[in-house]
């Protein structure tokens, strides 16, 4: 369980192993176009890249393929298959559906101890807005999503809603953020950390919607 505010150095996600690592990265490359849609994903090249064998690179790929980002073909090889704006669409309505879902759970079910850690969390959001660091603001707000999805406790929603978080960010890398965007997110943060307080999971449900609707637009 999340115990403390290392989220500002990522300490807060699953360790990862040396193949974990190399399946996101290639994901990432797929995800946003580094390797484009229809390109052979090169064996040889990823063994070399990251320094492994064979053997644990096919069953990376096959992987990615079982996440439907890649698709083998017989005596051709392994291409990027990639996400189309409707999939993309498509995910944001699925992680709006959940994570509506997550937060009435959430706030039924946080401790004591996580919603102290929320509130710690928050008020480094409103910091790094007064300071305007929109780097610091973006990993602390992954930090408050972690919390919350954990709170929730529900670890197969909690898995569900990482990996659309990790499709939409990786596809959406070059967002352009508006001049308001700090201050904008951080009330629309607060409408959703006062229901917890207020242990209220209509009103965290309908300050989620509102967000994460909001969020969609900022997005296109």
């Amino acid at each position: 369980m999340l115990t403390k505010l290392d989220f500002l150095s990522n300490d807060y996600k699953e360790k990862k192993t040396p193949a974990q690592l190399a399946e996101e990265a290639i994901e990432k490359d797929i995800i946003s176009g580094r390797i484009a849609p229809g390109k052979r994903i090169n064996e040889q090249d990823i063994c070399k890249r990251f320094n492994m064998s064979r053997t644990p690179v096919r069953e990376i790929l096959r992987r990615i393929e079982g996440n439907g980002l890649a698709k083998s073909i017989p005596n051709r090889g392994v291409f990027a298959v990639g996400l189309t704006q409707q999939d993309l669409d498509d995910i944001f309505y699925l992680k709006i559906l959940l994570e509506v879902q997550c937060v009435r759970w959430a706030i039924e079910r946080i401790t004591e101890e996580q919603l102290e850690l929320l509130g710690e969390t928050f008020d480094f959001m409103q910091f790094y807005t007064m300071s305007d660091d929109l780097d610091k603001m973006l990993r602390i707000n992954e930090g408050f999503d972690a919390i919350i999805y954990n709170a929730a406790h529900n670890k197969e929603l909690e898995k569900r809603l990482n990996r659309y978080n990790f499709l939409i960010n990786n596809a959406n890398a070059d967002v352009k953020y508006p001049l308001n965007y700090l201050t904008t997110v951080l009330e629309e943060h607060r409408a959703i950390y006062d229901a917890f307080v207020a242990r209220d999971p209509d009103a965290g449900a309908e300050a989620t919607e509102i967000h994460l609707y909001k969020s969609m637009l900022r997005r296109k």
